[in-house]
């Protein structure tokens, strides 16, 4: 398995290309299919505000290693108009997009690490790190 792989967000259906490649590497990895359902989610998520506020980005997986133990790390990266309140996206429940505003908030539960970087004008980087137990 390829230790970088990738997938491109321009259309609906890319969304669905990214959790089904996503769910592929966990469960190469040796991730259970509780932990399988949670990498797709979290990427349905991020593919998803890509598809809906960036509409041109990429969802890249990794597979990373650490002390005694093996994990997946999934950057999804645009270049759209970028998030001028981070703080604000984060809190449950908030929505844009008239969806159910689990979101990010949602993706941080799902995964062991999380991180989000945005400029507005610039684009925005989320990092979300599930740990094989």
């Amino acid at each position: 398995m390829e230790p970088h792989s990738f997938i491109g967000i321009k259309k609906e259906w890319d969304i669905v290309g990214a959790r089904q490649l996503g769910r592929e590497i966990a469960r190469k990895l040796g991730f259970g299919t509780v932990d399988q359902a949670r990498i797709a989610t979290a990427i349905s998520e991020i593919a998803r505000n890509i598809y809906l506020y960036a509409e041109d980005g990429k969802v890249t997986f990794e597979t990373i290693e650490g002390m005694n133990h093996k994990g997946l790390r999934i950057i999804a990266s645009d270049n759209g108009p970028g998030i001028d309140n981070i703080s604000q996206v984060m809190e449950d429940g908030y929505t844009t997009s008239g969806g159910l505003g689990a979101g990010l908030p949602g993706v941080k539960r799902l995964m062991d690490e999380f991180d989000i970087q945005s400029e507005v004008g610039k684009g925005t980087i989320v990092t979300a790190v599930k740990w094989l137990r």
